[in-house]
């Protein structure tokens, strides 16, 4: 299990550069891709009407 006080941030900035965490990026990359998918369905669909 996972101990509540070795948590990672999620974002780090250095000298003007955001770094993501990997479970971050997963995660952001997981959301965009269901949004494509939701996206080409409804112009799938709205070809038909």
């Amino acid at each position: 299990m996972k101990e509540a006080g070795n948590r990672q941030q999620r974002f780090i900035s250095k000298s003007g550069v955001t770094y993501f965490s990997k479970q971050t990026e997963r995660r952001v990359l997981f959301v965009l891709t269901l949004g494509m998918l939701a996206w080409g369905i409804v112009e799938y669909l709205n070809s038909f009407f």
